[in-house]
């Protein structure tokens, strides 16, 4: 059982966490970031350059399970989209009722945005901080809001993983 102290001290670190990660501040796609655990040899920087955290990321229970396997960030003013990272157009085209571009950076990465339209075939290499396409319509999100999705090894990460601007949680020694 936890003393009124231990439980004081685990709430303000749940808290901290919390604050952390909130997504209610915009971020700038110019400022680029080092890249965090899952990729220290790349730099990232955000699909689009003025937004909103929509929507985070929520990790299934397994790979069939429900979850959101991605952030969706609410586009203000430019629908400009622009490659996360170096890399390699893998795909470009219509998944169900909407546009998927996806991007092959290499080490196991991929990313995946959507909806986007892009006039970039398979096989165009990218420069991070390009513009590779424009928002577009259709898919689960609300419109004007991208879904920026991350593979590593063929299974889903979340993307703010990569951008070392998200401190990393350190729980300090209780008691």
């Amino acid at each position: 059982m936890l003393t009124t102290r231990q439980a004081l001290l685990v709430s303000t670190v749940l808290s901290l966490i919390s604050l952390a990660l909130s997504t209610d501040s915009p971020i700038d796609a110019r400022s680029s970031f080092s890249p965090g655990l899952a990729n220290s040899g790349r730099e990232w920087v955000w699909p689009a350059a003025d937004f909103d955290m929509h929507y985070s990321y929520s990790a299934p229970a397994h790979e069939y399970a429900p979850g959101h396997r991605g952030v969706d960030l609410e586009l203000r003013g430019d629908n400009a989209v622009v490659s996360p990272a170096d890399g390699k157009v893998a795909f470009s085209g219509m998944v169900a009722d909407r546009p998927v571009l996806t991007i092959s950076h290499g080490d196991g990465l991929v990313s995946t945005l959507e909806p986007v339209s892009s006039t970039l075939v398979s096989g165009t290499y990218v420069n991070a901080g390009t513009v590779v396409g424009v928002l577009s319509t259709g898919g689960h999100a609300a419109e004007g809001t991208l879904h920026f999705g991350v593979r590593e090894d063929g299974s889903y990460i979340n993307p703010l993983s990569l951008f070392s601007d998200i401190p990393r949680a350190v729980l300090l020694p209780c008691c």
